[in-house]
């Protein structure tokens, strides 16, 4: 699986809204067209892109096929975004701490509002 796969992947929101499905439970094909509301062929092109990213995982269940993600992906995600989290995290503190700063201070006139 390259990174530039699962980007793309992930790009398309129907394939996120599969994913997302998925993240609930595996599920069959059938359920997926239902619940995505696209046609049978458009989800299987949107499975086959996904499976073919490494994300998801098909199995054969008698007539049906099976999709469930595959985590291992969704973990090189996270530790990816690991980095950018930390500096999410900081820029948030920093405009925490300045907002509090310039918060004006309660006025000793005005009654405190009740619960």
């Amino acid at each position: 699986m390259s990174d530039a796969a699962l980007w793309a992947a992930l790009a398309d929101p129907h394939r996120r809204a599969i994913v997302a499905l998925l993240l609930e439970r595996p599920r069959p094909v059938g359920e997926i067209v239902e619940a995505c509301g696209l046609s049978q062929p458009s989800t299987s092109k949107h499975l086959k892109v996904l499976r073919e990213a490494g994300l998801v995982r098909v199995r054969q269940d008698a007539q049906r096929r099976v999709y469930a993600l595959d985590p291992a992906p969704i973990a090189e995600l996270d530790a990816w975004l690991v980095p950018y989290r930390a500096l999410w995290n900081r820029s948030l503190d920093t405009l925490g701490r300045r907002l509090d700063a310039t918060a004006p201070d309660d006025d000793p006139e005005e009654p405190a509002p009740k619960d």
